[in-house]
């Protein structure tokens, strides 16, 4: 699913993002651009960023 629609970020690049070692919202911004044109995707973008990170089942990269 589309989240930002002025970049193109689907939900799957947020999460291969915070899978390869994205830690907050603020990296993942800062690494797909997401949320900093017209802003109306932060939110959701921030919450997917955040559901990803409290998932029992991640592993981030740094730790894997």
């Amino acid at each position: 699913m589309y989240i930002c629609l002025c970049h193109g970020i689907t939900d799957r690049q947020i999460r291969d993002a915070v899978s390869g070692g994205c830690c907050s919202f603020r990296e993942v911004r800062t690494s797909l651009k997401v949320g900093t044109q017209c802003g109306k995707c932060a939110c959701t973008a921030k919450g997917l960023v955040r559901e990803t990170l409290a998932d029992p089942l991640f592993i981030p990269a740094r730790q894997a």
